[in-house]
């Protein structure tokens, strides 16, 4: 089975245990206020999660798709540096610990592990979660503010995942300095949204401006060749979806697709893709049409046909965020 698969599996029944006595309606009350505020276009000045009924509905509700969103940008990152394992990682804002799961399903095996976040509700169940998951047996939860005054240890990996949301503009570049002083490599994951997409490139342009090299999803580490305004770069991971879920959402589908905006970077050498799909694939008869993103720092489409043989049978098994051309 595939390791970050098996450890979703681990993830959903372990959150599902943490509503067991939970009345439905009072968990999903708490993840549609819980949403509302997190959706504020102002950053918060205490702690989102206050107790630990708001950190199960919601850990319940947004692990899950956290984690899946953060394993597509890490695999990305993999791919590019595939000779690289971290042997240390510290997650900022941690919260419940989703990107420490992500972190562990993507690269196997136990290492040191600190989540920092400010809600104190929070790493308490982050830590009886991980207790399900046997690599996560060297996780430090420690409460800290994240602001300006963040000092951070060194370490091999800092993640940053669903945070600079939180935070006022000074807060977010110092925040992402203090990743870029403390590690070789960081992943940074926002909302799919151009909100969200504008902190990734405002956190983007810091790392490279501190001397990291881009590895996903951008083919370089020049300027993104979006024209402000016009558009945003995001990706779409699919989540299954719980009871909880269909509760707070409604609908029948047993799934849904988080849309999320990252970058990963690294200051030591790495491989990004040629290019990258930043578009679904369209599959059409006879052909398909990939919207990409290139090394020459532009945006192209190309189109992929019956023709090109074992090409043309790769892109339509190719997905939305996916390196192209596929190594045959």
């Amino acid at each position: 089975m595939n390791v970050s698969v098996s450890a979703a599996e681990t993830l959903r029944s372990a959150l599902g245990e943490l509503l067991d006595g939970l009345p439905p309606r009072q968990a999903a009350q708490a993840v549609e206020r819980l949403i509302a505020t997190y959706r504020g276009a102002t950053p918060t000045t205490a702690p989102i999660l206050r107790d630990r009924a708001d950190v199960a509905a919601y850990a319940a509700y947004r692990m899950p798709a956290t984690f899946e969103a953060v394993c597509s940008a890490l695999e990305a990152f993999a791919e590019a540096v595939p000779r690289w394992t971290p042997g240390s990682h510290t997650d900022v804002g941690g919260g419940t610990g989703a990107a420490t799961w992500a972190v562990s399903a993507v690269w196997e095996g136990r290492r040191p592990v600190t989540v920092l976040d400010w809600a104190e509700p929070a790493l308490a169940l982050g830590r009886e979660i991980a207790a399900a998951n046997p690599a996560l047996g060297e996780v430090r939860w420690l409460r800290a503010r994240i602001g300006p005054a963040l000092a951070l240890d060194p370490a091999d990996l800092v993640t940053v995942s669903y945070v600079l949301n939180e935070l006022a503009a000074p807060d977010r570049a110092a925040l992402v300095d203090a990743a870029a002083d403390a590690a070789q490599a960081v992943v940074i994951v926002e909302p799919g949204t151009p909100d969200g997409y504008a902190r990734v490139i405002e956190a983007r342009d810091r790392l490279v401006g501190a001397g990291f090299h881009i590895a996903a999803p951008c083919p370089h580490s020049a300027g993104c060749p979006i024209a402000p305004g016009t558009d945003w770069c995001h990706f779409s991971a699919r989540v299954s979806r719980s009871s909880l879920h269909r509760q707070v959402k409604g609908g029948s589908l047993p799934y849904e697709d988080e849309k999320f905006s990252y970058v990963a970077a690294a200051r030591f050498p790495v491989s990004p893709a040629s290019s990258r799909v930043v578009r679904r694939p369209q599959i059409r008869k006879g052909q398909v049409l990939l919207d990409l993103c290139e090394t020459e720092e532009r945006l192209t489409r190309t189109t992929v046909t019956k023709k090109h043989g074992e090409l043309y049978r790769a892109a339509r098994d190719t997905d939305w965020g996916d390196a192209w051309p596929p190594r045959l």
